[in-house]
């Protein structure tokens, strides 16, 4: 078999997306496709077409075709099969076929065309190692763009601020009867109040740009059209930038898991001199017909003292909570005083916690198979219909204190059979065909927002759509364990903290 090029053309003949595996010219393969229409019988039933030099194997597809331009010599049925395959393809990645769709995926189609066949040749290859090999997924670039992401949201959320602080220093000034502070570019203090807050809003404030240190100037040198490593730099330079104006920036790490990218999402918190971080991830397996099969919690208390005059101090935790996790506090932390007193303190109160440095002060763990404790219930009812399956998935929240943000409940599809046809939805939905899943995002589950439901059609089997997986993030831990006071060794004098608490998930599946 000698495949000459894979095309999607119109009924015309005009190309739409073509792969030449042979050397041709564009002339020739648009001629070729524009004489393919002319050659065919309208009255006849055939999937193929010849010519003196090549032949058409051609299959329609509503308004198009999928055409294969091979030799004469070449066998009809390796042909057809592989025509089948390439049909099949096009689905995985364009959800309607027609003209601006293929046009939009072409790139798409044309590295899954050449998975199939190689220099003329067919691979032997089925659809799942098509998007496998087509697929190339980097979680590098997942991580770049998600602390890209977060560094363009700290950065607004502090020209917010900085913007209200112009504002109230305006108003200040106007009480007082002075005059007011100018606002770098935007003119004298003769701009109103209203249009000025407006302004500062919309438009990034350039008053503390001299902290910045200048760029160096660029040599006039030749420049070469690709460098290695320039989005890193612009990346490390908006970086620098970010933390000369005061931003507290999160470092990306290689190998972070989903929970810890979504982390990076939570707004920035003022941080005291003494920050508590109170941190919980779950892990969770349930059964499709019911029954929590494990269920394991991990919880952390870590303390960051910024100020060396208060390196000596007790934390007051109170636990409330009610369903038996084991704690255990650090090994140079007195363990009878926080026996005794529920107090977090040194062994030794003459010694120092460490000074910027994020220490592990107590921990918990809660395992169980109780199913009382699951926190968010996922019930999947898939039911087999004349044209596939009818599919109909709720939630409820159990534990009514929790607040969960940005939920994201992913369920499997079979591949190959297109899109689920939705019915009924709480929420919205977001239909990933390369993946073959259906993510339902709920912004926020809570007491006022405890339960909803899902309806959706597709062919298939029920034992497709699982296991279902569910992610999330919480600014309210499981356990209800807190830090309350803090006070200092000697005098026993209060000291301002702040407290930055995140649940996250390491993994919740619905099996």
């Amino acid at each position: 078999m000698v495949l000459l090029a894979a095309a999607v053309c119109t009924k015309a003949g005009k190309a739409i997306v073509s792969r030449q595996f042979v050397e041709m010219t564009r002339t020739r393969i648009e001629g070729l496709l524009a004489a393919f229409p002319k050659l065919m019988n309208t009255g006849k039933q055939h999937t193929f077409v010849e010519t003196e030099s090549v032949r058409y194997v051609y299959q329609p597809m509503e308004k198009l075709y999928m055409v294969l331009i091979t030799t004469k010599n070449s066998n009809i049925l390796e042909d057809l099969e592989t025509l089948r395959l390439f049909s099949r393809v096009i689905p995985e990645y364009c959800r309607a076929l027609e003209e601006n769709e293929i046009s939009e995926h072409c790139f798409d189609l044309i590295f899954a065309f050449d998975e199939i066949v190689a220099l003329g040749y067919r691979e032997n290859v089925n659809l799942a190692q098509i998007r496998t090999f087509t697929e190339m997924d980097s979680h590098e670039e997942k991580v770049f763009r998600a602390v890209r992401e977060t560094q363009e949201r700290e950065a607004k959320a502090e020209m917010r601020r900085k913007a209200k602080e112009l504002q109230q220093a305006r108003r200040d000034a106007e009480r007082q009867g002075k005059k007011a502070p100018g606002f770098g570019g935007f003119g004298s203090s003769a701009v109103s109040g209203g249009s000025t807050a407006a302004m500062i809003t919309e438009t990034i404030i350039e008053t503390d740009k001299p902290k910045v240190a200048p760029a160096p100037a660029r040599p006039s040198g030749p420049s070469k059209a690709l460098k290695l490593g320039a989005k890193g730099k612009e990346v490390d330079n908006f970086v620098d930038k970010l933390k000369s104006e005061g931003e507290t920036i999160m470092s990306s790490s290689v190998g972070k898991r989903t929970s810890e990218a979504t982390k990076m999402h939570a707004p920035p918190i003022n941080m005291e001199s003494v920050h508590m971080k109170i941190e919980e991830k779950i892990t969770l397996t349930c059964g499709r017909d019911g029954g929590l099969q494990n269920m394991e919690l991990h919880g952390m208390i870590m303390l960051r003292i910024s100020d060396d005059k208060y390196g000596r101090i007790r934390l007051h935790v109170e636990n409330e909570d009610k369903k038996g996790v084991q704690l255990q506090t650090h090994p140079n932390v007195d363990k009878k005083l926080f026996t005794a007193e529920s107090l977090i303190g040194l062994k030794n109160p003459e010694k120092s916690f460490p000074v910027n440095s994020d220490v592990g002060v107590l921990k918990w763990r809660l395992q169980t198979t109780e199913e009382s404790f699951i926190p968010l219930t996922i019930n999947c009812w898939p039911s087999e219909s004349g044209n596939g399956c009818d599919v109909n998935i709720e939630y409820e929240l159990q534990e009514d204190n929790l607040e969960l943000n940005d939920v994201v409940i992913t369920i499997p599809l079979p591949s190959g059979v297109g899109a689920p046809v939705i019915g009924e939805i709480d929420g919205e939905y977001r239909h990933d065909s390369r993946r073959n899943t259906l993510e339902w995002c709920l912004p926020v589950i809570d007491a006022k927002n405890k339960s909803g439901s899902l309806e959706f059609s597709i062919a298939g089997q029920p034992n497709d759509f699982f296991p279902v997986q569910v992610s999330f993030v919480s600014k309210k831990n499981y356990c209800n364990i807190q830090v309350t006071k803090v006070t200092q060794v000697d005098g026993n004098s209060p000291v301002r903290f702040s407290t930055e608490t995140t649940f996250l998930v390491d993994k919740y599946e619905i099996l």
